[in-house]
């Protein structure tokens, strides 16, 4: 799928703003992200709301494979094929999908309030070589130098 093609798929669903993500494109609304323009598909922001509407057209979970397992994610649905020709009704989709993702934004917020801010920690380097030897080391060395 194309720009182009993605700008006229959410017409009806209002003005979208499309971004190169991954193999496709990121697409979001009011700035928060809820659909996935991919290879395999057209994918959807779903939550423990709407899932169960992806399930009932038969859909499945976005996924993908690393050398070593398939890895499934449950936070996005592929679109149902037949939503490609029925604009209005994709765009009902598509205000539930935005609504899922900002539900999990405001969940993700409440997440990282509930938690104190982690203290900085120092973190010292040592270089081995001449310059940076520790102090007392170099201070020894000059004594028996002196010797």
């Amino acid at each position: 799928m194309d720009r182009e093609f993605l700008t006229d798929l959410f017409a009806d669903f209002g003005p979208v703003t499309i971004r190169k993500m991954f193999s496709g494109y990121g697409i979001s609304a009011d700035g928060v992200n809820f659909a996935l323009s991919l290879r395999a598909g057209l994918f959807f922001r779903a939550d423990e709301t709407t899932i169960p509407d992806f399930e009932a057209e038969g859909s499945k979970p976005f996924q993908y494979s690393t050398r070593a397992k398939t890895v499934t994610v449950n936070s996005y649905w592929e679109l149902p094929a037949r939503l490609f020709d029925d604009s209005a009704e994709l765009a009902q989709w598509a205000r539930a999908a935005l609504a899922a993702a900002q539900r999990a934004k405001v969940k993700k917020g409440k997440k990282a309030a509930g938690k104190p801010a982690k203290k900085a920690v120092k973190k010292t380097v040592r270089r081995v070589g001449k310059a940076t030897r520790p102090p007392k080391l170099a201070e020894r060395r000059r004594k028996r130098a002196h010797r």
